[in-house]
């Protein structure tokens, strides 16, 4: 009896223990990097400016698991453009600080808040929004109409997620199911990365660095807060709002997105009749890395066709 008591305590502490075994994101780890870091009051954030310094500013913000690199493809498209586009990596991604607790629509509009301000950037500006960012965007655009001057979202998270019986009890079950994440979502995540890596992508080494998040600690516990926190809300009073706002939206989807709900187009069609939509043909979820190149054009063609 002994024995399958050991047995199960050994079964429970092993994914604690690699958790607790990963590495801090520290200095040295930051060296490769990019851009450039601020010292914000949540913590430090990675960020990086890519564009013309006087052009009109945009700010690109990622999604759940994948970090900010995910747009370098779109960022440079939309400096061709002329905008001066900002990247960030969020809160318990790429190489920005991994500061525990709740991730709610407060926690991601503080840091971009706080990041605004520290990078003055004072007026109205064009916000992208990819997956969770997608969310983030769109509840920044309800919260300060006045700063937004047109919204593009990329596969947005907001209209509901997908149903998974066992991911939907991980994120409604504390203690077991933080448990069942650090022993689940490893491996989950790399079978997913390994599956994409023949797909054609437009940012090089991207599903290296998507692998790289999980070297770090709090990664996991953070991707399960976002589940938590923002991606459990459904955002159909902030999309009614943006509409009543007349910000422009362009909403852009891949057809065969396995992510985010098919009925998500139809949601935010109601939600914000206002809205322009593109689908692409053969895109799944990573549409800044995969398929930059109809993005660019699908937003170039929307800021033609609007004031």
């Amino acid at each position: 009896m002994i024995w399958f008591l050991l047995l199960g305590m050994l079964v429970v502490a092993i994914p604690l223990v690699i958790e607790r075994n990963r590495a801090e994101m520290e200095d040295a780890d930051r060296g490769s990097a990019s851009g450039q870091f601020a010292e914000l009051p949540g913590g430090v954030t990675h960020y990086e400016w890519i564009g013309p310094a006087q052009g009109p500013v945009a700010v690109c913000v990622h999604g759940l698991t994948t970090p900010s690199l995910a747009w370098r493809a779109v960022a440079r498209g939309l400096a061709s453009m002329g905008y001066r586009t900002l990247t960030y990596d969020l809160y318990g991604r790429g190489y920005s600080d991994r500061p525990s607790g709740p991730q709610d629509r407060q926690f991601f509009i503080k840091q971009l808040q706080d990041l605004l301000e520290d990078q003055d950037v004072t007026g109205s500006f064009t916000l992208l929004g990819y997956s969770m960012g997608g969310s983030i965007a769109s509840c920044f655009a309800a919260a300060f109409p006045d700063r937004v001057e047109r919204l593009i979202l990329l596969a947005p998270a907001g209209m509901g997620l997908a149903h998974n019986k066992l991911v939907d009890f991980m994120a409604k079950t504390p203690v077991i199911g933080d448990w069942l994440m650090l022993v689940l979502f490893p491996p989950t995540f790399r079978r997913g990365i390994k599956a994409e890596r023949d797909t054609p992508v437009q940012v090089p080494h991207i599903h290296d660095h998507q692998a790289e998040q999980l070297d770090y600690k709090h990664y996991v516990p953070a991707v399960l807060a976002s589940r938590r926190g923002i991606l459990a809300d459904v955002l159909r009073d902030e999309h009614r709002a943006i509409q009543s706002f007349d910000i422009p939206v362009l909403a852009v989807w891949g057809d065969e997105d396995r992510v985010i709900p098919a009925s998500a187009i139809g949601s935010l069609a109601e939600w914000n009749r206002t809205a322009e939509h593109e689908v692409i043909a053969g895109a799944g979820h990573g549409l800044p890395y995969t398929h930059a190149p109809q993005i660019v054009a699908a937003i170039r063609a929307h800021i033609s066709a609007t004031p």
